[in-house]
């Protein structure tokens, strides 16, 4: 189970960090990500493993005017 924004979900066939963002259709360049209280790098998304028990905050941005 992992924690993501405050909520939990379930981890299954959540391998790394871009996993999470596609299964949730988050875009890599749209979005900041805070992987148990460190800042990732884009390109790291699809390299950082994920646990069990994991924190991740996910801040989108949206542009407007």
């Amino acid at each position: 189970m992992l924690q993501v924004n405050g909520q939990p979900m379930d981890r299954t066939g959540l391998h790394t960090v871009q996993d999470l963002l596609d299964k949730q259709g988050w875009k890599a360049a749209q979005v900041a990500v805070e992987h148990n209280g460190a800042i990732l790098r884009r390109e790291d998304f699809s390299t950082t493993a994920l646990s069990d028990g994991d924190k991740l905050e996910v801040v989108r941005f949206v542009g407007g005017g």
